[in-house]
C-alpha cells in the first residue's frame, strides 16, 4: 500500500486525525482537549445529538470541519447548514469552501466544469453525482428549507435572544425545527446536529433533549453541582471531577481563570451561568440576579469621593434602612471612602413616561465619575405626563445641574418629547433632551444592563433614595405599595415575561445606566492617576502665575483642587454616619 493511501485511510478513519491535519494546514495551534472531545462525540455520538459548549470554544469550526470530513469520505453526502440568520448559515458554508480551496490535499474536492454549483448559498464538490440537491446548502431557520434533501442537518446557534425571548417565540422555533425533520434522508447514516448556547433558562435545547436529541455539555468551569446538568455533562469532565479536579477551575486551556472572571463580571452572573456554564437550572440566587448587597450605599452631595471600596462584611450592614428584597439581602455601607473629592463628570435625568392609570411615570437622577454611577434622586408620578409632572422633572434636572434629559419614546410616539421641549423653553432650562427607543424585551433589558454594573459594585446609591422609595405611595394597600417600590422591582426581576407587575422605577434606572455604558469602562484607579497628573500640571502653572500662593499651598499640604474649592466656599458633605452608633474603628477604616 502506498504511503499516500495509508495517510488517506487514517484521515478517513478518525475525524480527530482529520481535524488536527486541517488545523495544521491553517497554521492554528493543535486542537485543545475540549475540541478533541467534541470531535469524538460528533463522530461516535447518536444519530440526533446536541453539542452545548461555552462561547469561544470553537464548536462551530470543529463541526464545519466534521461536515467537510463527511464529504471527504463520501462526495455524494448532502449537507444543509441552518442558523438563526441567513448570514450565519452562509458563514459555515463559506468556511467549508475556503478549506476546499486552501488545503492542497483537498484539491480533488474542488468543482471542475460549469455543471457544478458554486456559490455561498449552495455548492457542489468535485466527484459528486449530479442531483437536484447541492452538496452543501445554507439557509436561515425562517427561510425556505424545502426543495432539498440532506444526509446531515447542521443547526448552528438557531436560538438567539431575538427569537427565544417569549414562550410564543420559543414554540415557533421548535415548530420550525420539527418541520426540518422532513428534509432528512431516510438512511442509517443520516445525522441531525445541533450546536448552541442557551439564551434563557427556558431554552429550546431543553425541549430538544426531551425529544431525543442527546446533549453533550461542556461548560467553561468545572461545576460545583453536577446534579444541575441532569446527567448530560461531558463524561470526560465527570471523570476529571472523580479524579480530583477542582470545582470552578477552567475546563479548557483557551480561557484562563482571570479571563473567565472578567467575562463573568462584564456579562453578569446569570448570563454567565447560561452562556458559559450552560446551566439552565438557575437557583433563586441566579434567577433573581439584582441584589441590594451589590450596591454601595452612602450619602451623596454636590461632589463625590474619588474611590469607594465595597464590602459585604456584616459590620457594614445598614440595618436602619428598609430592605424589601429577598430574605437575607441587605444594604451595605462602603468599607472605605477616599478623602479626595472630585466633581461629577456628567449628570442626567432619565424619564420613563406612562399614561394615567396604574403605571407610574418615573424619573431618576444619575451622575457618573471615575467609572462609578451615582443614583442621587428618584421621583414617581401617577398623573401620566401632565404639565405639572413635566415641569417638575425639569426642575429636578435644574436642581442637580443635569445636562441631559433622557426620554423613552416608545410611549406617545415623540409627542411627550415635544411637550417637554416646550416646557423647557418656557422654564428657561438649558437642557439637551434625547430620545431613546427600546427594542428588546423589558425584563431582559433591565437585567442585562444592571446586573454587570451591580456585580462590579459600580452603583453608588444615596440612602435618601431608598428611604423615599419605601415611603412612597402611602395611600396604597401594603401589598400594592411593595409592587411600586424600586427595591421590590429590582429584587424580584427575572428573565420571565411579566416578572413583576410594575417595573417603571427599575426600567428608568436601567435606561439611565445604559446611557453611561462607555463611561463605566474607566476605572477609579485610572481616574485618580489622571486627576493627580492634572493637579500636578495645575500646581506648576500656579507657581508661574502666583508663586507665593502656590508655595503657601504646598507648605500647608493643600492640593490645587482643594485650594480652588476653599476659594469657592465648597466643602464635602457631612457624613451620614456622624452621630450614629458606629464603632470608632469603622470610622477610621472609612477614612483609610
Amino acid at each position: 500500500m502506498k504511503k499516500t493511501d495509508v495517510v488517506e485511510a487514517k484521515l478517513k478513519g478518525d475525524f480527530k486525525i482529520f481535524l488536527s491535519a486541517i488545523w495544521h494546514e491553517l497554521n492554528l495551534p493543535s486542537p485543545t482537549r475540549a475540541q478533541y472531545c467534541i470531535a469524538d462525540y460528533l463522530q461516535n455520538g447518536p444519530k440526533r445529538l446536541q453539542v452545548q459548549a461555552f462561547r469561544g470554544i470553537g464548536k462551530s469550526y470543529v463541526t464545519a470541519a466534521y461536515v467537510l470530513w463527511e464529504l471527504y469520505k463520501d462526495p455524494d453526502v448532502k449537507v444543509m447548514c441552518v442558523s438563526a440568520s441567513k448570514e450565519r448559515a452562509d458563514n459555515n458554508s463559506i468556511f467549508i469552501q475556503k478549506l476546499i480551496l486552501t488545503v492542497p490535499w483537498l484539491a480533488h474536492m474542488r468543482p471542475k466544469g460549469d455543471e457544478y454549483r458554486w456559490s455561498r448559498i449552495n455548492f457542489d464538490i468535485g466527484g459528486t453525482k449530479p442531483t437536484q440537491s447541492p452538496s452543501v446548502k445554507s439557509v436561515g431557520i425562517t427561510g425556505n428549507m424545502t426543495g432539498s434533501r440532506s444526509d446531515i442537518l447542521l443547526f448552528d446557534d438557531v436560538e438567539v435572544p431575538n427569537n427565544s425571548a417569549t414562550d410564543m417565540q420559543r414554540e415557533k422555533l421548535i415548530q420550525l425545527i420539527s418541520e426540518a425533520e422532513a428534509i432528512l434522508m431516510p438512511k442509517p447514516t443520516s445525522r441531525i446536529i445541533f450546536l448552541g448556547t442557551p439564551q434563557t433558562s427556558f431554552t429550546c435545547y431543553q425541549k430538544l433533549a426531551e425529544r431525543g436529541y442527546r446533549p453533550y455539555v461542556w461548560p467553561s468551569r468545572y461545576p460545583a453541582n453536577v446534579a444541575n446538568y441532569e446527567g448530560l455533562l461531558a463524561p470526560e469532565l465527570l471523570e476529571d471531577l472523580d479524579n480530583g479536579a477542582e470545582a470552578g477551575a477552567p475546563t479548557d486551556t483557551r480561557f484562563s481563570d482571570k479571563e473567565l472572571t472578567e467575562r463573568e463580571a462584564s456579562m453578569g452572573r446569570s448570563n454567565f451561568a447560561l452562556q458559559f456554564q450552560l446551566n439552565t437550572t438557575l437557583s433563586d440566587r441566579d434567577k433573581f440576579p439584582l441584589r441590594f448587597s451589590d450596591m454601595i450605599v452612602t450619602p451623596l452631595g454636590s461632589e463625590c469621593a474619588e474611590k469607594y471600596s465595597w464590602s459585604a462584611d456584616p459590620r457594614y450592614v445598614l440595618g436602619q434602612l428598609p430592605a424589601v428584597g429577598l430574605p437575607g439581602d441587605r444594604f451595605y455601607a462602603p468599607m472605605f471612602i477616599d478623602e479626595a473629592c472630585c466633581d461629577y463628570n456628567e449628570t442626567i435625568v432619565a424619564l420613563d413616561p406612562s399614561g394615567r392609570g396604574l403605571d407610574e411615570t418615573a424619573a431618576c437622577v444619575l451622575s457618573q465619575a471615575n467609572g462609578y454611577l451615582f443614583l442621587r434622586d428618584m421621583k414617581a408620578y401617577r398623573d401620566g405626563y401632565s404639565d405639572a409632572t413635566l415641569i417638575d422633572v425639569l426642575k429636578l434636572a435644574q436642581r442637580y445641574n443635569a445636562t441631559t434629559v433622557l426620554l423613552e419614546s416608545n410611549f406617545g410616539d415623540g409627542a411627550i418629547t415635544e411637550l417637554l421641549r416646550k416646557h423647557a423653553v418656557q422654564q428657561g432650562a438649558l437642557l439637551n433632551i434625547e430620545e431613546i427607543r427600546a427594542t428588546t424585551r423589558k425584563e431582559e433589558r433591565i437585567i442585562d444592563t444592571l446586573e454587570p454594573v451591580l456585580n462590579q459594585h459600580r452603583l453608588i446609591v444615596d440612602p435618601k433614595v431608598i428611604e423615599w422609595d419605601y415611603r412612597s405611595n402611602p395611600d396604597e394597600a401594603p401589598d400594592k405599595r411593595l409592587e411600586y417600590m424600586l427595591g421590590y422591582q429590582l429584587s424580584r426581576m427575572c428573565r420571565e415575561s411579566g416578572a413583576v407587575r410594575h417595573d417603571d422605577r427599575a426600567d428608568v434606572l436601567a435606561m439611565a445606566v445604559r446611557y453611561y455604558t462607555d463611561a463605566l469602562a474607566l476605572s477609579a484607579e485610572q481616574a485618580q492617576t489622571d486627576r493627580k497628573q492634572m493637579e500636578f500640571d495645575a500646581m506648576q502653572q500656579m507657581f508661574l502665575d502666583d508663586p507665593v500662593r502656590a508655595l503657601d499651598a504646598l507648605c500647608l499640604g493643600i492640593g490645587h483642587h482643594e485650594l480652588l474649592h476653599t476659594r469657592r466656599g465648597r466643602s464635602r458633605p457631612q457624613s451620614w454616619f456622624q452621630g450614629s452608633a458606629i464603632p470608632e474603628t469603622k470610622k477610621k477604616e472609612r477614612r483609610g
